[in-house]
Protein backbone atom coordinates (compact mmCIF):
# COMPACT_ATOMS: atom_id res chain seq x y z
CA UNK A 1 0.00 0.00 0.00
CA UNK A 2 1.01 3.60 -1.04
CA UNK A 3 0.36 6.56 1.24
CA UNK A 4 0.73 10.11 -0.11
CA UNK A 5 -0.77 13.15 1.86
CA UNK A 6 -0.96 17.05 0.50
CA UNK A 7 -1.79 19.95 2.42
CA UNK A 8 -4.59 22.32 2.80
CA UNK A 9 -4.39 26.24 2.44
CA UNK A 10 -5.87 29.60 3.58
CA UNK A 11 -5.67 32.64 1.50
CA UNK A 12 -4.22 35.61 2.65
CA UNK A 13 -5.50 37.73 -0.16
CA UNK A 14 -7.52 37.12 -3.07
CA UNK A 15 -10.30 34.26 -3.57
CA UNK A 16 -12.56 35.09 -6.01
CA UNK A 17 -10.72 37.88 -7.46
CA UNK A 18 -8.22 34.93 -8.76
CA UNK A 19 -11.42 33.26 -10.60
CA UNK A 20 -10.95 36.00 -13.38
CA UNK A 21 -7.72 36.53 -13.31
CA UNK A 22 -6.77 38.70 -10.64
CA UNK A 23 -3.58 37.97 -8.39
CA UNK A 24 -3.83 35.77 -4.73
CA UNK A 25 -1.64 34.92 -2.55
CA UNK A 26 -2.36 31.76 -0.49
CA UNK A 27 -0.10 29.62 1.65
CA UNK A 28 0.10 25.91 2.13
CA UNK A 29 -0.76 24.90 6.22
CA UNK A 30 0.73 22.01 7.82
CA UNK A 31 -3.23 20.36 7.91
CA UNK A 32 -3.11 17.05 5.49
CA UNK A 33 -5.12 14.45 3.55
CA UNK A 34 -3.84 11.56 3.54
CA UNK A 35 -4.59 9.02 0.50
CA UNK A 36 -3.35 5.24 0.87
CA UNK A 37 -4.09 3.25 -2.22
CA UNK A 38 -3.29 -0.80 -3.26
CA UNK A 39 -4.40 -2.75 -5.99
CA UNK A 40 -7.28 -4.93 -5.63
CA UNK A 41 -7.16 -8.29 -7.11
CA UNK A 42 -11.37 -8.67 -7.86
CA UNK A 43 -11.01 -5.55 -10.43
CA UNK A 44 -13.34 -3.60 -8.08
CA UNK A 45 -12.76 -0.24 -7.70
CA UNK A 46 -12.63 0.78 -3.64
CA UNK A 47 -13.22 4.37 -2.20
CA UNK A 48 -13.17 4.17 1.58
CA UNK A 49 -13.81 7.71 3.53
CA UNK A 50 -15.65 9.50 6.48
CA UNK A 51 -18.05 10.01 3.77
CA UNK A 52 -18.82 5.68 3.68
CA UNK A 53 -17.69 3.05 1.14
CA UNK A 54 -18.36 3.32 -2.32
CA UNK A 55 -17.29 2.30 -5.99
CA UNK A 56 -16.73 4.96 -8.78
CA UNK A 57 -19.36 7.84 -7.09
CA UNK A 58 -19.25 10.98 -8.61
CA UNK A 59 -21.84 12.21 -5.32
CA UNK A 60 -20.21 10.56 -2.92
CA UNK A 61 -16.82 10.81 -3.82
CA UNK A 62 -16.89 13.14 -7.26
CA UNK A 63 -12.99 14.35 -6.82
CA UNK A 64 -11.36 10.47 -6.12
CA UNK A 65 -14.10 9.42 -8.87
CA UNK A 66 -12.58 11.52 -11.50
CA UNK A 67 -9.35 11.42 -10.06
CA UNK A 68 -9.27 7.61 -11.30
CA UNK A 69 -11.29 8.22 -15.29
CA UNK A 70 -8.32 10.60 -15.75
CA UNK A 71 -5.24 8.61 -14.11
CA UNK A 72 -6.37 5.75 -16.45
CA UNK A 73 -4.88 8.13 -19.27
CA UNK A 74 -1.86 7.25 -17.81
CA UNK A 75 -2.20 3.70 -16.40
CA UNK A 76 -4.54 0.60 -17.09
CA UNK A 77 -6.18 1.03 -13.72
CA UNK A 78 -8.54 -1.87 -13.12
CA UNK A 79 -8.99 -2.55 -9.52
CA UNK A 80 -8.09 -0.29 -6.66
CA UNK A 81 -8.51 0.23 -3.24
CA UNK A 82 -8.68 4.06 -2.18
CA UNK A 83 -8.42 4.97 1.75
CA UNK A 84 -8.89 8.76 2.77
CA UNK A 85 -8.06 9.83 5.92
CA UNK A 86 -7.94 13.94 6.25
CA UNK A 87 -7.37 16.79 9.10
CA UNK A 88 -9.41 18.96 6.58
CA UNK A 89 -12.87 19.85 6.95
CA UNK A 90 -15.31 19.46 4.00
CA UNK A 91 -15.90 22.78 2.58
CA UNK A 92 -14.34 24.69 4.78
CA UNK A 93 -12.02 26.82 2.78
CA UNK A 94 -9.14 24.95 3.73
CA UNK A 95 -8.69 23.13 0.34
CA UNK A 96 -10.05 19.99 1.51
CA UNK A 97 -11.10 19.39 -2.36
CA UNK A 98 -8.23 19.71 -3.88
CA UNK A 99 -5.90 18.09 -1.09
CA UNK A 100 -7.63 14.77 -1.72
CA UNK A 101 -7.26 15.18 -5.55
CA UNK A 102 -3.51 15.90 -5.17
CA UNK A 103 -3.02 13.22 -3.08
CA UNK A 104 -4.91 10.57 -4.83
CA UNK A 105 -3.08 11.83 -8.26
CA UNK A 106 0.42 11.25 -6.39
CA UNK A 107 -0.33 7.75 -4.73
CA UNK A 108 -1.90 6.48 -8.06
CA UNK A 109 0.94 7.73 -9.59
CA UNK A 110 3.62 5.99 -7.47
CA UNK A 111 1.54 2.88 -7.60
CA UNK A 112 1.13 2.62 -11.39
CA UNK A 113 4.80 4.47 -11.66
CA UNK A 114 2.99 6.86 -14.61
CA UNK A 115 6.13 9.21 -14.23
CA UNK A 116 3.67 12.58 -13.55
CA UNK A 117 5.86 15.96 -12.48
CA UNK A 118 4.21 17.57 -10.02
CA UNK A 119 3.68 20.40 -12.44
CA UNK A 120 1.92 17.58 -14.16
CA UNK A 121 0.01 16.74 -11.08
CA UNK A 122 -1.00 20.44 -10.00
CA UNK A 123 -2.46 20.82 -14.05
CA UNK A 124 -4.72 17.19 -13.51
CA UNK A 125 -5.77 18.29 -10.47
CA UNK A 126 -7.03 21.73 -11.69
CA UNK A 127 -8.71 20.08 -14.43
CA UNK A 128 -10.68 18.10 -12.48
CA UNK A 129 -11.48 20.35 -10.00
CA UNK A 130 -13.04 22.67 -12.89
CA UNK A 131 -15.36 19.08 -14.13
CA UNK A 132 -16.73 19.20 -9.99
CA UNK A 133 -17.05 22.82 -9.29
CA UNK A 134 -17.21 24.76 -12.39
CA UNK A 135 -15.31 27.86 -12.99
CA UNK A 136 -12.40 26.75 -10.55
CA UNK A 137 -8.95 28.38 -9.88
CA UNK A 138 -6.28 26.71 -10.02
CA UNK A 139 -5.22 28.60 -6.90
CA UNK A 140 -5.90 25.50 -4.40
CA UNK A 141 -3.85 22.39 -6.66
CA UNK A 142 -0.95 24.52 -7.08
CA UNK A 143 -0.26 25.10 -3.70
CA UNK A 144 -1.32 21.70 -2.25
CA UNK A 145 0.93 20.43 -4.67
CA UNK A 146 3.93 22.97 -4.51
CA UNK A 147 3.45 24.02 -0.70
CA UNK A 148 4.85 27.36 0.53
CA UNK A 149 3.73 30.58 -0.24
CA UNK A 150 2.65 31.31 -3.86
CA UNK A 151 1.20 34.12 -5.58
CA UNK A 152 -1.45 33.05 -8.31
CA UNK A 153 -1.34 33.16 -11.28
CA UNK A 154 2.37 33.84 -11.27
CA UNK A 155 3.45 30.87 -9.67
CA UNK A 156 5.76 32.77 -7.72
CA UNK A 157 7.04 31.11 -4.84
CA UNK A 158 7.22 34.07 -1.64
CA UNK A 159 9.09 33.65 1.50
CA UNK A 160 7.19 31.60 4.12
CA UNK A 161 5.11 33.35 6.92
CA UNK A 162 6.84 33.09 9.94
CA UNK A 163 3.73 33.55 12.60
CA UNK A 164 1.27 31.35 14.25
CA UNK A 165 -1.88 31.01 12.08
CA UNK A 166 -5.60 30.11 13.52
CA UNK A 167 -8.09 28.78 11.94
CA UNK A 168 -11.24 29.25 13.00
CA UNK A 169 -14.47 26.34 11.80
CA UNK A 170 -18.13 27.28 11.71
CA UNK A 171 -18.79 24.06 11.10
CA UNK A 172 -21.26 25.62 8.72
CA UNK A 173 -20.84 23.90 5.08
CA UNK A 174 -21.00 25.99 1.96
CA UNK A 175 -20.85 24.99 -1.56
CA UNK A 176 -17.91 26.54 -3.52
CA UNK A 177 -19.36 26.35 -6.87
CA UNK A 178 -22.76 27.68 -5.25
CA UNK A 179 -20.98 30.65 -3.73
CA UNK A 180 -18.88 31.32 -7.18
CA UNK A 181 -21.78 31.01 -9.48
CA UNK A 182 -23.44 33.87 -6.88
CA UNK A 183 -20.25 36.22 -7.36
CA UNK A 184 -20.73 35.87 -11.23
CA UNK A 185 -24.04 36.51 -11.17
CA UNK A 186 -23.37 39.87 -9.10
CA UNK A 187 -20.52 40.21 -11.27
CA UNK A 188 -23.07 40.31 -14.12
CA UNK A 189 -25.89 42.48 -13.05
CA UNK A 190 -23.88 45.35 -11.39
CA UNK A 191 -20.44 44.89 -13.59
CA UNK A 192 -19.07 48.81 -12.72
CA UNK A 193 -19.65 48.12 -8.89
CA UNK A 194 -17.83 44.66 -8.74
CA UNK A 195 -15.26 44.44 -11.01
CA UNK A 196 -13.19 47.05 -9.62
CA UNK A 197 -13.96 45.47 -5.59
CA UNK A 198 -12.08 42.11 -7.64
CA UNK A 199 -9.41 44.41 -9.40
CA UNK A 200 -9.47 45.54 -5.97
CA UNK A 201 -8.71 42.37 -3.95
CA UNK A 202 -6.18 41.39 -6.70
CA UNK A 203 -4.29 44.59 -5.99
CA UNK A 204 -3.66 43.78 -2.29
CA UNK A 205 -1.70 40.75 -3.28
CA UNK A 206 0.26 42.72 -5.47
CA UNK A 207 0.66 45.45 -2.49
CA UNK A 208 1.36 42.27 -0.48
CA UNK A 209 3.96 40.93 -2.40
CA UNK A 210 6.96 42.62 -0.94
CA UNK A 211 5.38 42.69 2.66
CA UNK A 212 6.15 39.23 2.69
CA UNK A 213 9.39 39.18 1.66
CA UNK A 214 9.74 41.93 4.60
CA UNK A 215 7.43 40.31 7.22
CA UNK A 216 5.61 43.22 7.55
CA UNK A 217 2.71 41.20 9.53
CA UNK A 218 0.99 44.40 10.62
CA UNK A 219 0.78 45.93 7.22
CA UNK A 220 -0.26 42.69 6.06
CA UNK A 221 -2.98 42.93 8.29
CA UNK A 222 -4.48 45.62 7.61
CA UNK A 223 -4.62 44.80 3.78
CA UNK A 224 -5.89 41.74 4.86
CA UNK A 225 -8.75 43.11 7.36
CA UNK A 226 -9.68 45.35 3.87
CA UNK A 227 -10.08 42.26 1.84
CA UNK A 228 -12.57 41.02 4.46
CA UNK A 229 -14.51 43.96 4.19
CA UNK A 230 -14.60 43.46 0.43
CA UNK A 231 -15.54 39.82 0.10
CA UNK A 232 -18.54 40.81 2.38
CA UNK A 233 -19.38 43.20 -0.28
CA UNK A 234 -20.06 40.68 -2.41
CA UNK A 235 -21.85 38.70 -0.46
CA UNK A 236 -19.72 35.62 0.38
CA UNK A 237 -19.41 36.53 4.39
CA UNK A 238 -21.62 35.36 7.10
CA UNK A 239 -22.65 36.18 10.54
CA UNK A 240 -21.19 33.23 11.49
CA UNK A 241 -17.69 33.95 10.21
CA UNK A 242 -18.82 37.58 10.78
CA UNK A 243 -18.35 36.59 14.55
CA UNK A 244 -14.93 34.60 14.13
CA UNK A 245 -13.26 37.44 12.48
CA UNK A 246 -14.17 39.73 15.25
CA UNK A 247 -13.56 37.81 18.13
CA UNK A 248 -9.91 37.09 16.59
CA UNK A 249 -9.63 40.71 16.17
CA UNK A 250 -10.97 41.87 19.22
CA UNK A 251 -8.14 38.77 21.78
CA UNK A 252 -5.27 40.58 19.90
CA UNK A 253 -4.74 38.84 16.01
CA UNK A 254 -2.62 40.86 13.26
CA UNK A 255 -5.43 40.28 11.73
CA UNK A 256 -8.76 37.99 10.37
CA UNK A 257 -10.77 37.41 7.38
CA UNK A 258 -12.34 34.52 5.63
CA UNK A 259 -10.36 31.98 4.10
CA UNK A 260 -11.78 30.15 0.37
CA UNK A 261 -15.23 30.91 -0.96
CA UNK A 262 -16.91 31.92 2.39
CA UNK A 263 -20.51 31.47 3.18
CA UNK A 264 -19.96 29.45 6.49
CA UNK A 265 -16.20 27.06 6.46
CA UNK A 266 -13.32 29.28 7.98
CA UNK A 267 -11.91 32.32 8.65
CA UNK A 268 -8.05 32.49 9.18
CA UNK A 269 -5.77 34.51 11.73
CA UNK A 270 -2.44 35.70 11.56
CA UNK A 271 -1.19 35.70 15.38
CA UNK A 272 1.82 37.46 17.00
CA UNK A 273 4.15 34.86 18.72
CA UNK A 274 2.63 35.04 22.28
CA UNK A 275 -1.40 34.99 21.68
CA UNK A 276 -2.24 32.15 19.12
CA UNK A 277 -3.63 30.57 21.96
CA UNK A 278 -5.58 32.97 23.06
CA UNK A 279 -6.72 34.19 20.12
CA UNK A 280 -8.49 30.38 19.95
CA UNK A 281 -9.92 30.50 22.74
CA UNK A 282 -11.85 33.51 21.46
CA UNK A 283 -12.55 32.16 18.20
CA UNK A 284 -13.97 29.20 21.18
CA UNK A 285 -15.99 31.17 22.70
CA UNK A 286 -17.47 32.73 19.09
CA UNK A 287 -19.08 29.51 18.75
CA UNK A 288 -15.84 28.09 16.21
CA UNK A 289 -13.49 25.45 16.46
CA UNK A 290 -10.12 26.95 16.37
CA UNK A 291 -6.83 24.85 15.08
CA UNK A 292 -3.38 26.98 15.50
CA UNK A 293 -1.30 25.93 12.55
CA UNK A 294 1.69 26.94 10.54
CA UNK A 295 2.51 27.68 7.24
CA UNK A 296 4.51 24.54 5.45
CA UNK A 297 7.20 24.85 2.81
CA UNK A 298 5.92 21.14 1.96
CA UNK A 299 3.22 20.33 -0.68
CA UNK A 300 2.13 16.87 -2.04
CA UNK A 301 4.72 14.17 -0.20
CA UNK A 302 5.18 10.40 -0.24
CA UNK A 303 4.16 8.77 3.12
CA UNK A 304 4.92 5.43 3.16
CA UNK A 305 5.62 2.58 0.23
CA UNK A 306 4.39 0.38 2.93
CA UNK A 307 1.14 1.60 4.52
Amino acid sequence: MITCSAPGKVYLFGEHAVVYGESAICCAVELRTKVSVEKSDENEIIIESILGRTGLDHDTHPYVSYVIEKMRRFADIKGVRIIIESELPVGSGLGSSAAVTVASIQALNHLYECGLSLEGIAKTAHEIEKMVQGNASPTDTYVSTMGGVVMIPQRKKLDLINCPIVVGNTHKFSSTKELVGNVAKLRSDFPSVIEPILYNIGQMSILAEKLVSEGDYKTIGKLMNINQGLLDAIGVGSAELSSLVYAARGSGAISAKITGAGGGGCMVALAGENNAEDIARAIENAGGEAIITNNTKEGVRLESLHG
